[in-house]
């Protein structure tokens, strides 16, 4: 497409550039393999510019994790799920993403005020990752199938490599 063509009325060129105008490295890393919920729970810490994820901020959310996912089974669970704690720009974010039957997964996304992991809360309906955590789920994506599903061997051993497989860094 050419800059001469003309776009959709829904293209917001404007608001695109000022996105991308915004747009920055987010720092990710990882806390470790944990049990919560009856579930193997992979989590990450993922902090905006100016913003840090404590070991109280991962103890809140896995606390949220552990209630949500004490009903995963019901939902078809396979008993991995991978944890996010998001201290964000412009607020807290802990999304619960595991693995279900059928080759699906289930998100969960609650959200609250920054600092405030008391008030987070099951987020709106249709809430979806934004691009830093979904960079983090595309990875999470690639490990399981790698690691779990393509794999040979024990099952013990699978999971163990797929603990292992994390992504730390910067974020884009």
């Amino acid at each position: 497409m050419s800059d001469r063509e003309e776009l959709p009325t829904a293209v917001d060129t404007e608001a695109l550039l000022t996105l991308a105008q915004g747009h920055h490295e987010r720092t990710a890393r990882t806390a470790g393999t944990r049990e919560a919920g009856g579930h193997l729970v992979k989590t990450y810490a993922l902090q905006a510019p100016g913003r840090t994820v404590t070991e109280q901020d991962i103890a809140a959310a896995l606390r949220i994790t552990a209630a949500h996912l004490e009903l995963g089974r019901t939902r078809g669970s396979l008993g991995l799920a991978v944890l996010i704690m998001h201290a964000g720009g412009d607020g807290d974010y802990v999304l619960v993403h595991s693995w279900i039957e059928g080759h699906m997964s289930d998100l969960a996304i609650f959200t609250g005020p920054a600092g405030h992991p008391e008030q987070l809360r099951p987020g709106r309906t249709g809430l979806a990752p934004c691009v830093w955590e979904a960079a983090i789920l595309a990875h999470e994506r690639d490990a399981f199938s790698r690691h779990v599903l393509d794999s040979s061997g024990p099952i013990s051993n699978r999971l163990a490599a797929w603990s292992a497989d994390t992504l730390t860094g910067s974020v884009r």
